[in-house]
């Protein structure tokens, strides 16, 4: 209901306390929204058009299926580090509905990286559900951010008034179970098409790293994260994993 456009608020009420708690579920909404990026790539291949082509129509259903909420948390995220100096100017630049103009370079930038990296890696070959295995693992390691920092807004301040709770270890362990296994799956239905194990061992290394240094960045400018900094969190490392595929690979 949070991460996508689908009406599934027609099916069931949930209630606020679950939506507090959803962090560590993050990953099960990697599968839907990864899902639907690999089947638009497949289709596209299926239909002969170019490489290229199909990355732009796959990154642009993740779009529409989640109404860019994702690019948008990166936006503000830019426009705030980018243009603020203190913590208050930061999380007030982050507030603003406009975007600024390291917004719009962040996204011209991450647009222009994940495109040409992708077009790529599925030019040499690999499949597209690459695309499910990188978007559950990205989501499990921005899922992280609620047991490192601590919310830097008010709930009365938060933009959807809402504040994650730090969930206990069986909860966090679901998430990493989530998060792993659309790659344990896609290593056993595809093996020629996916990189290797200890390959995808050596690619989480600089997403890990990366989210560590954001975590460190985050802390030392807002003593805490936002719902933007989430956003920020999940495209960066994503695009890590893509970055360090392309380097091994």
């Amino acid at each position: 209901m949070f991460f996508t456009r689908l009406p599934l608020w027609r099916l069931a009420t949930v209630e606020r306390s679950f939506f507090e708690r959803v962090v560590p579920l993050w990953p099960l909404a990697g599968w839907l929204t990864g899902g639907v990026m690999a089947l638009v790539l497949w289709l596209s291949q299926q239909a002969s058009l170019p490489t290229g082509v199909g990355v732009a129509l796959a990154l642009l259903s993740r779009c529409l299926l989640t109404g860019a909420l994702h690019e948008d948390g990166f936006a503000d995220f830019c426009d705030g580090f980018g243009g603020g100096t203190t913590r208050e100017r930061t999380l007030s630049i982050m507030k603003d509905s406009h975007i600024g103009t390291y917004g719009v370079l962040g996204l011209i930038l991450y647009v222009l990286v994940v495109w040409n990296v992708l077009t790529a890696l599925f030019a040499a070959g690999l499949s597209p559900l690459i695309l499910v295995v990188a978007d559950a693992l990205a989501k499990g390691l921005s899922a992280t951010i609620i047991y490192f920092l601590p919310y830097a807004r008010t709930e009365a301040d938060a933009k959807n008034r809402l504040v994650y709770v730090r969930t206990p270890w069986m909860e966090r362990l679901l998430s990493l179970v989530l998060a792993l296994v659309p790659l344990a799956v896609c290593l056993l239905v595809a093996p020629d098409a996916m990189p290797k194990p200890e390959q995808w061992l050596l690619a989480l290394l600089l997403p890990v790293g990366g989210c560590i240094m954001l975590f460190m960045w985050m802390r030392r400018r807002l003593q805490g994260y936002t719902g933007d900094c989430c956003g920020a969190t999940f495209l960066i490392t994503e695009t890590l994993i893509y970055l360090s595929l392309c380097l091994i690979v």
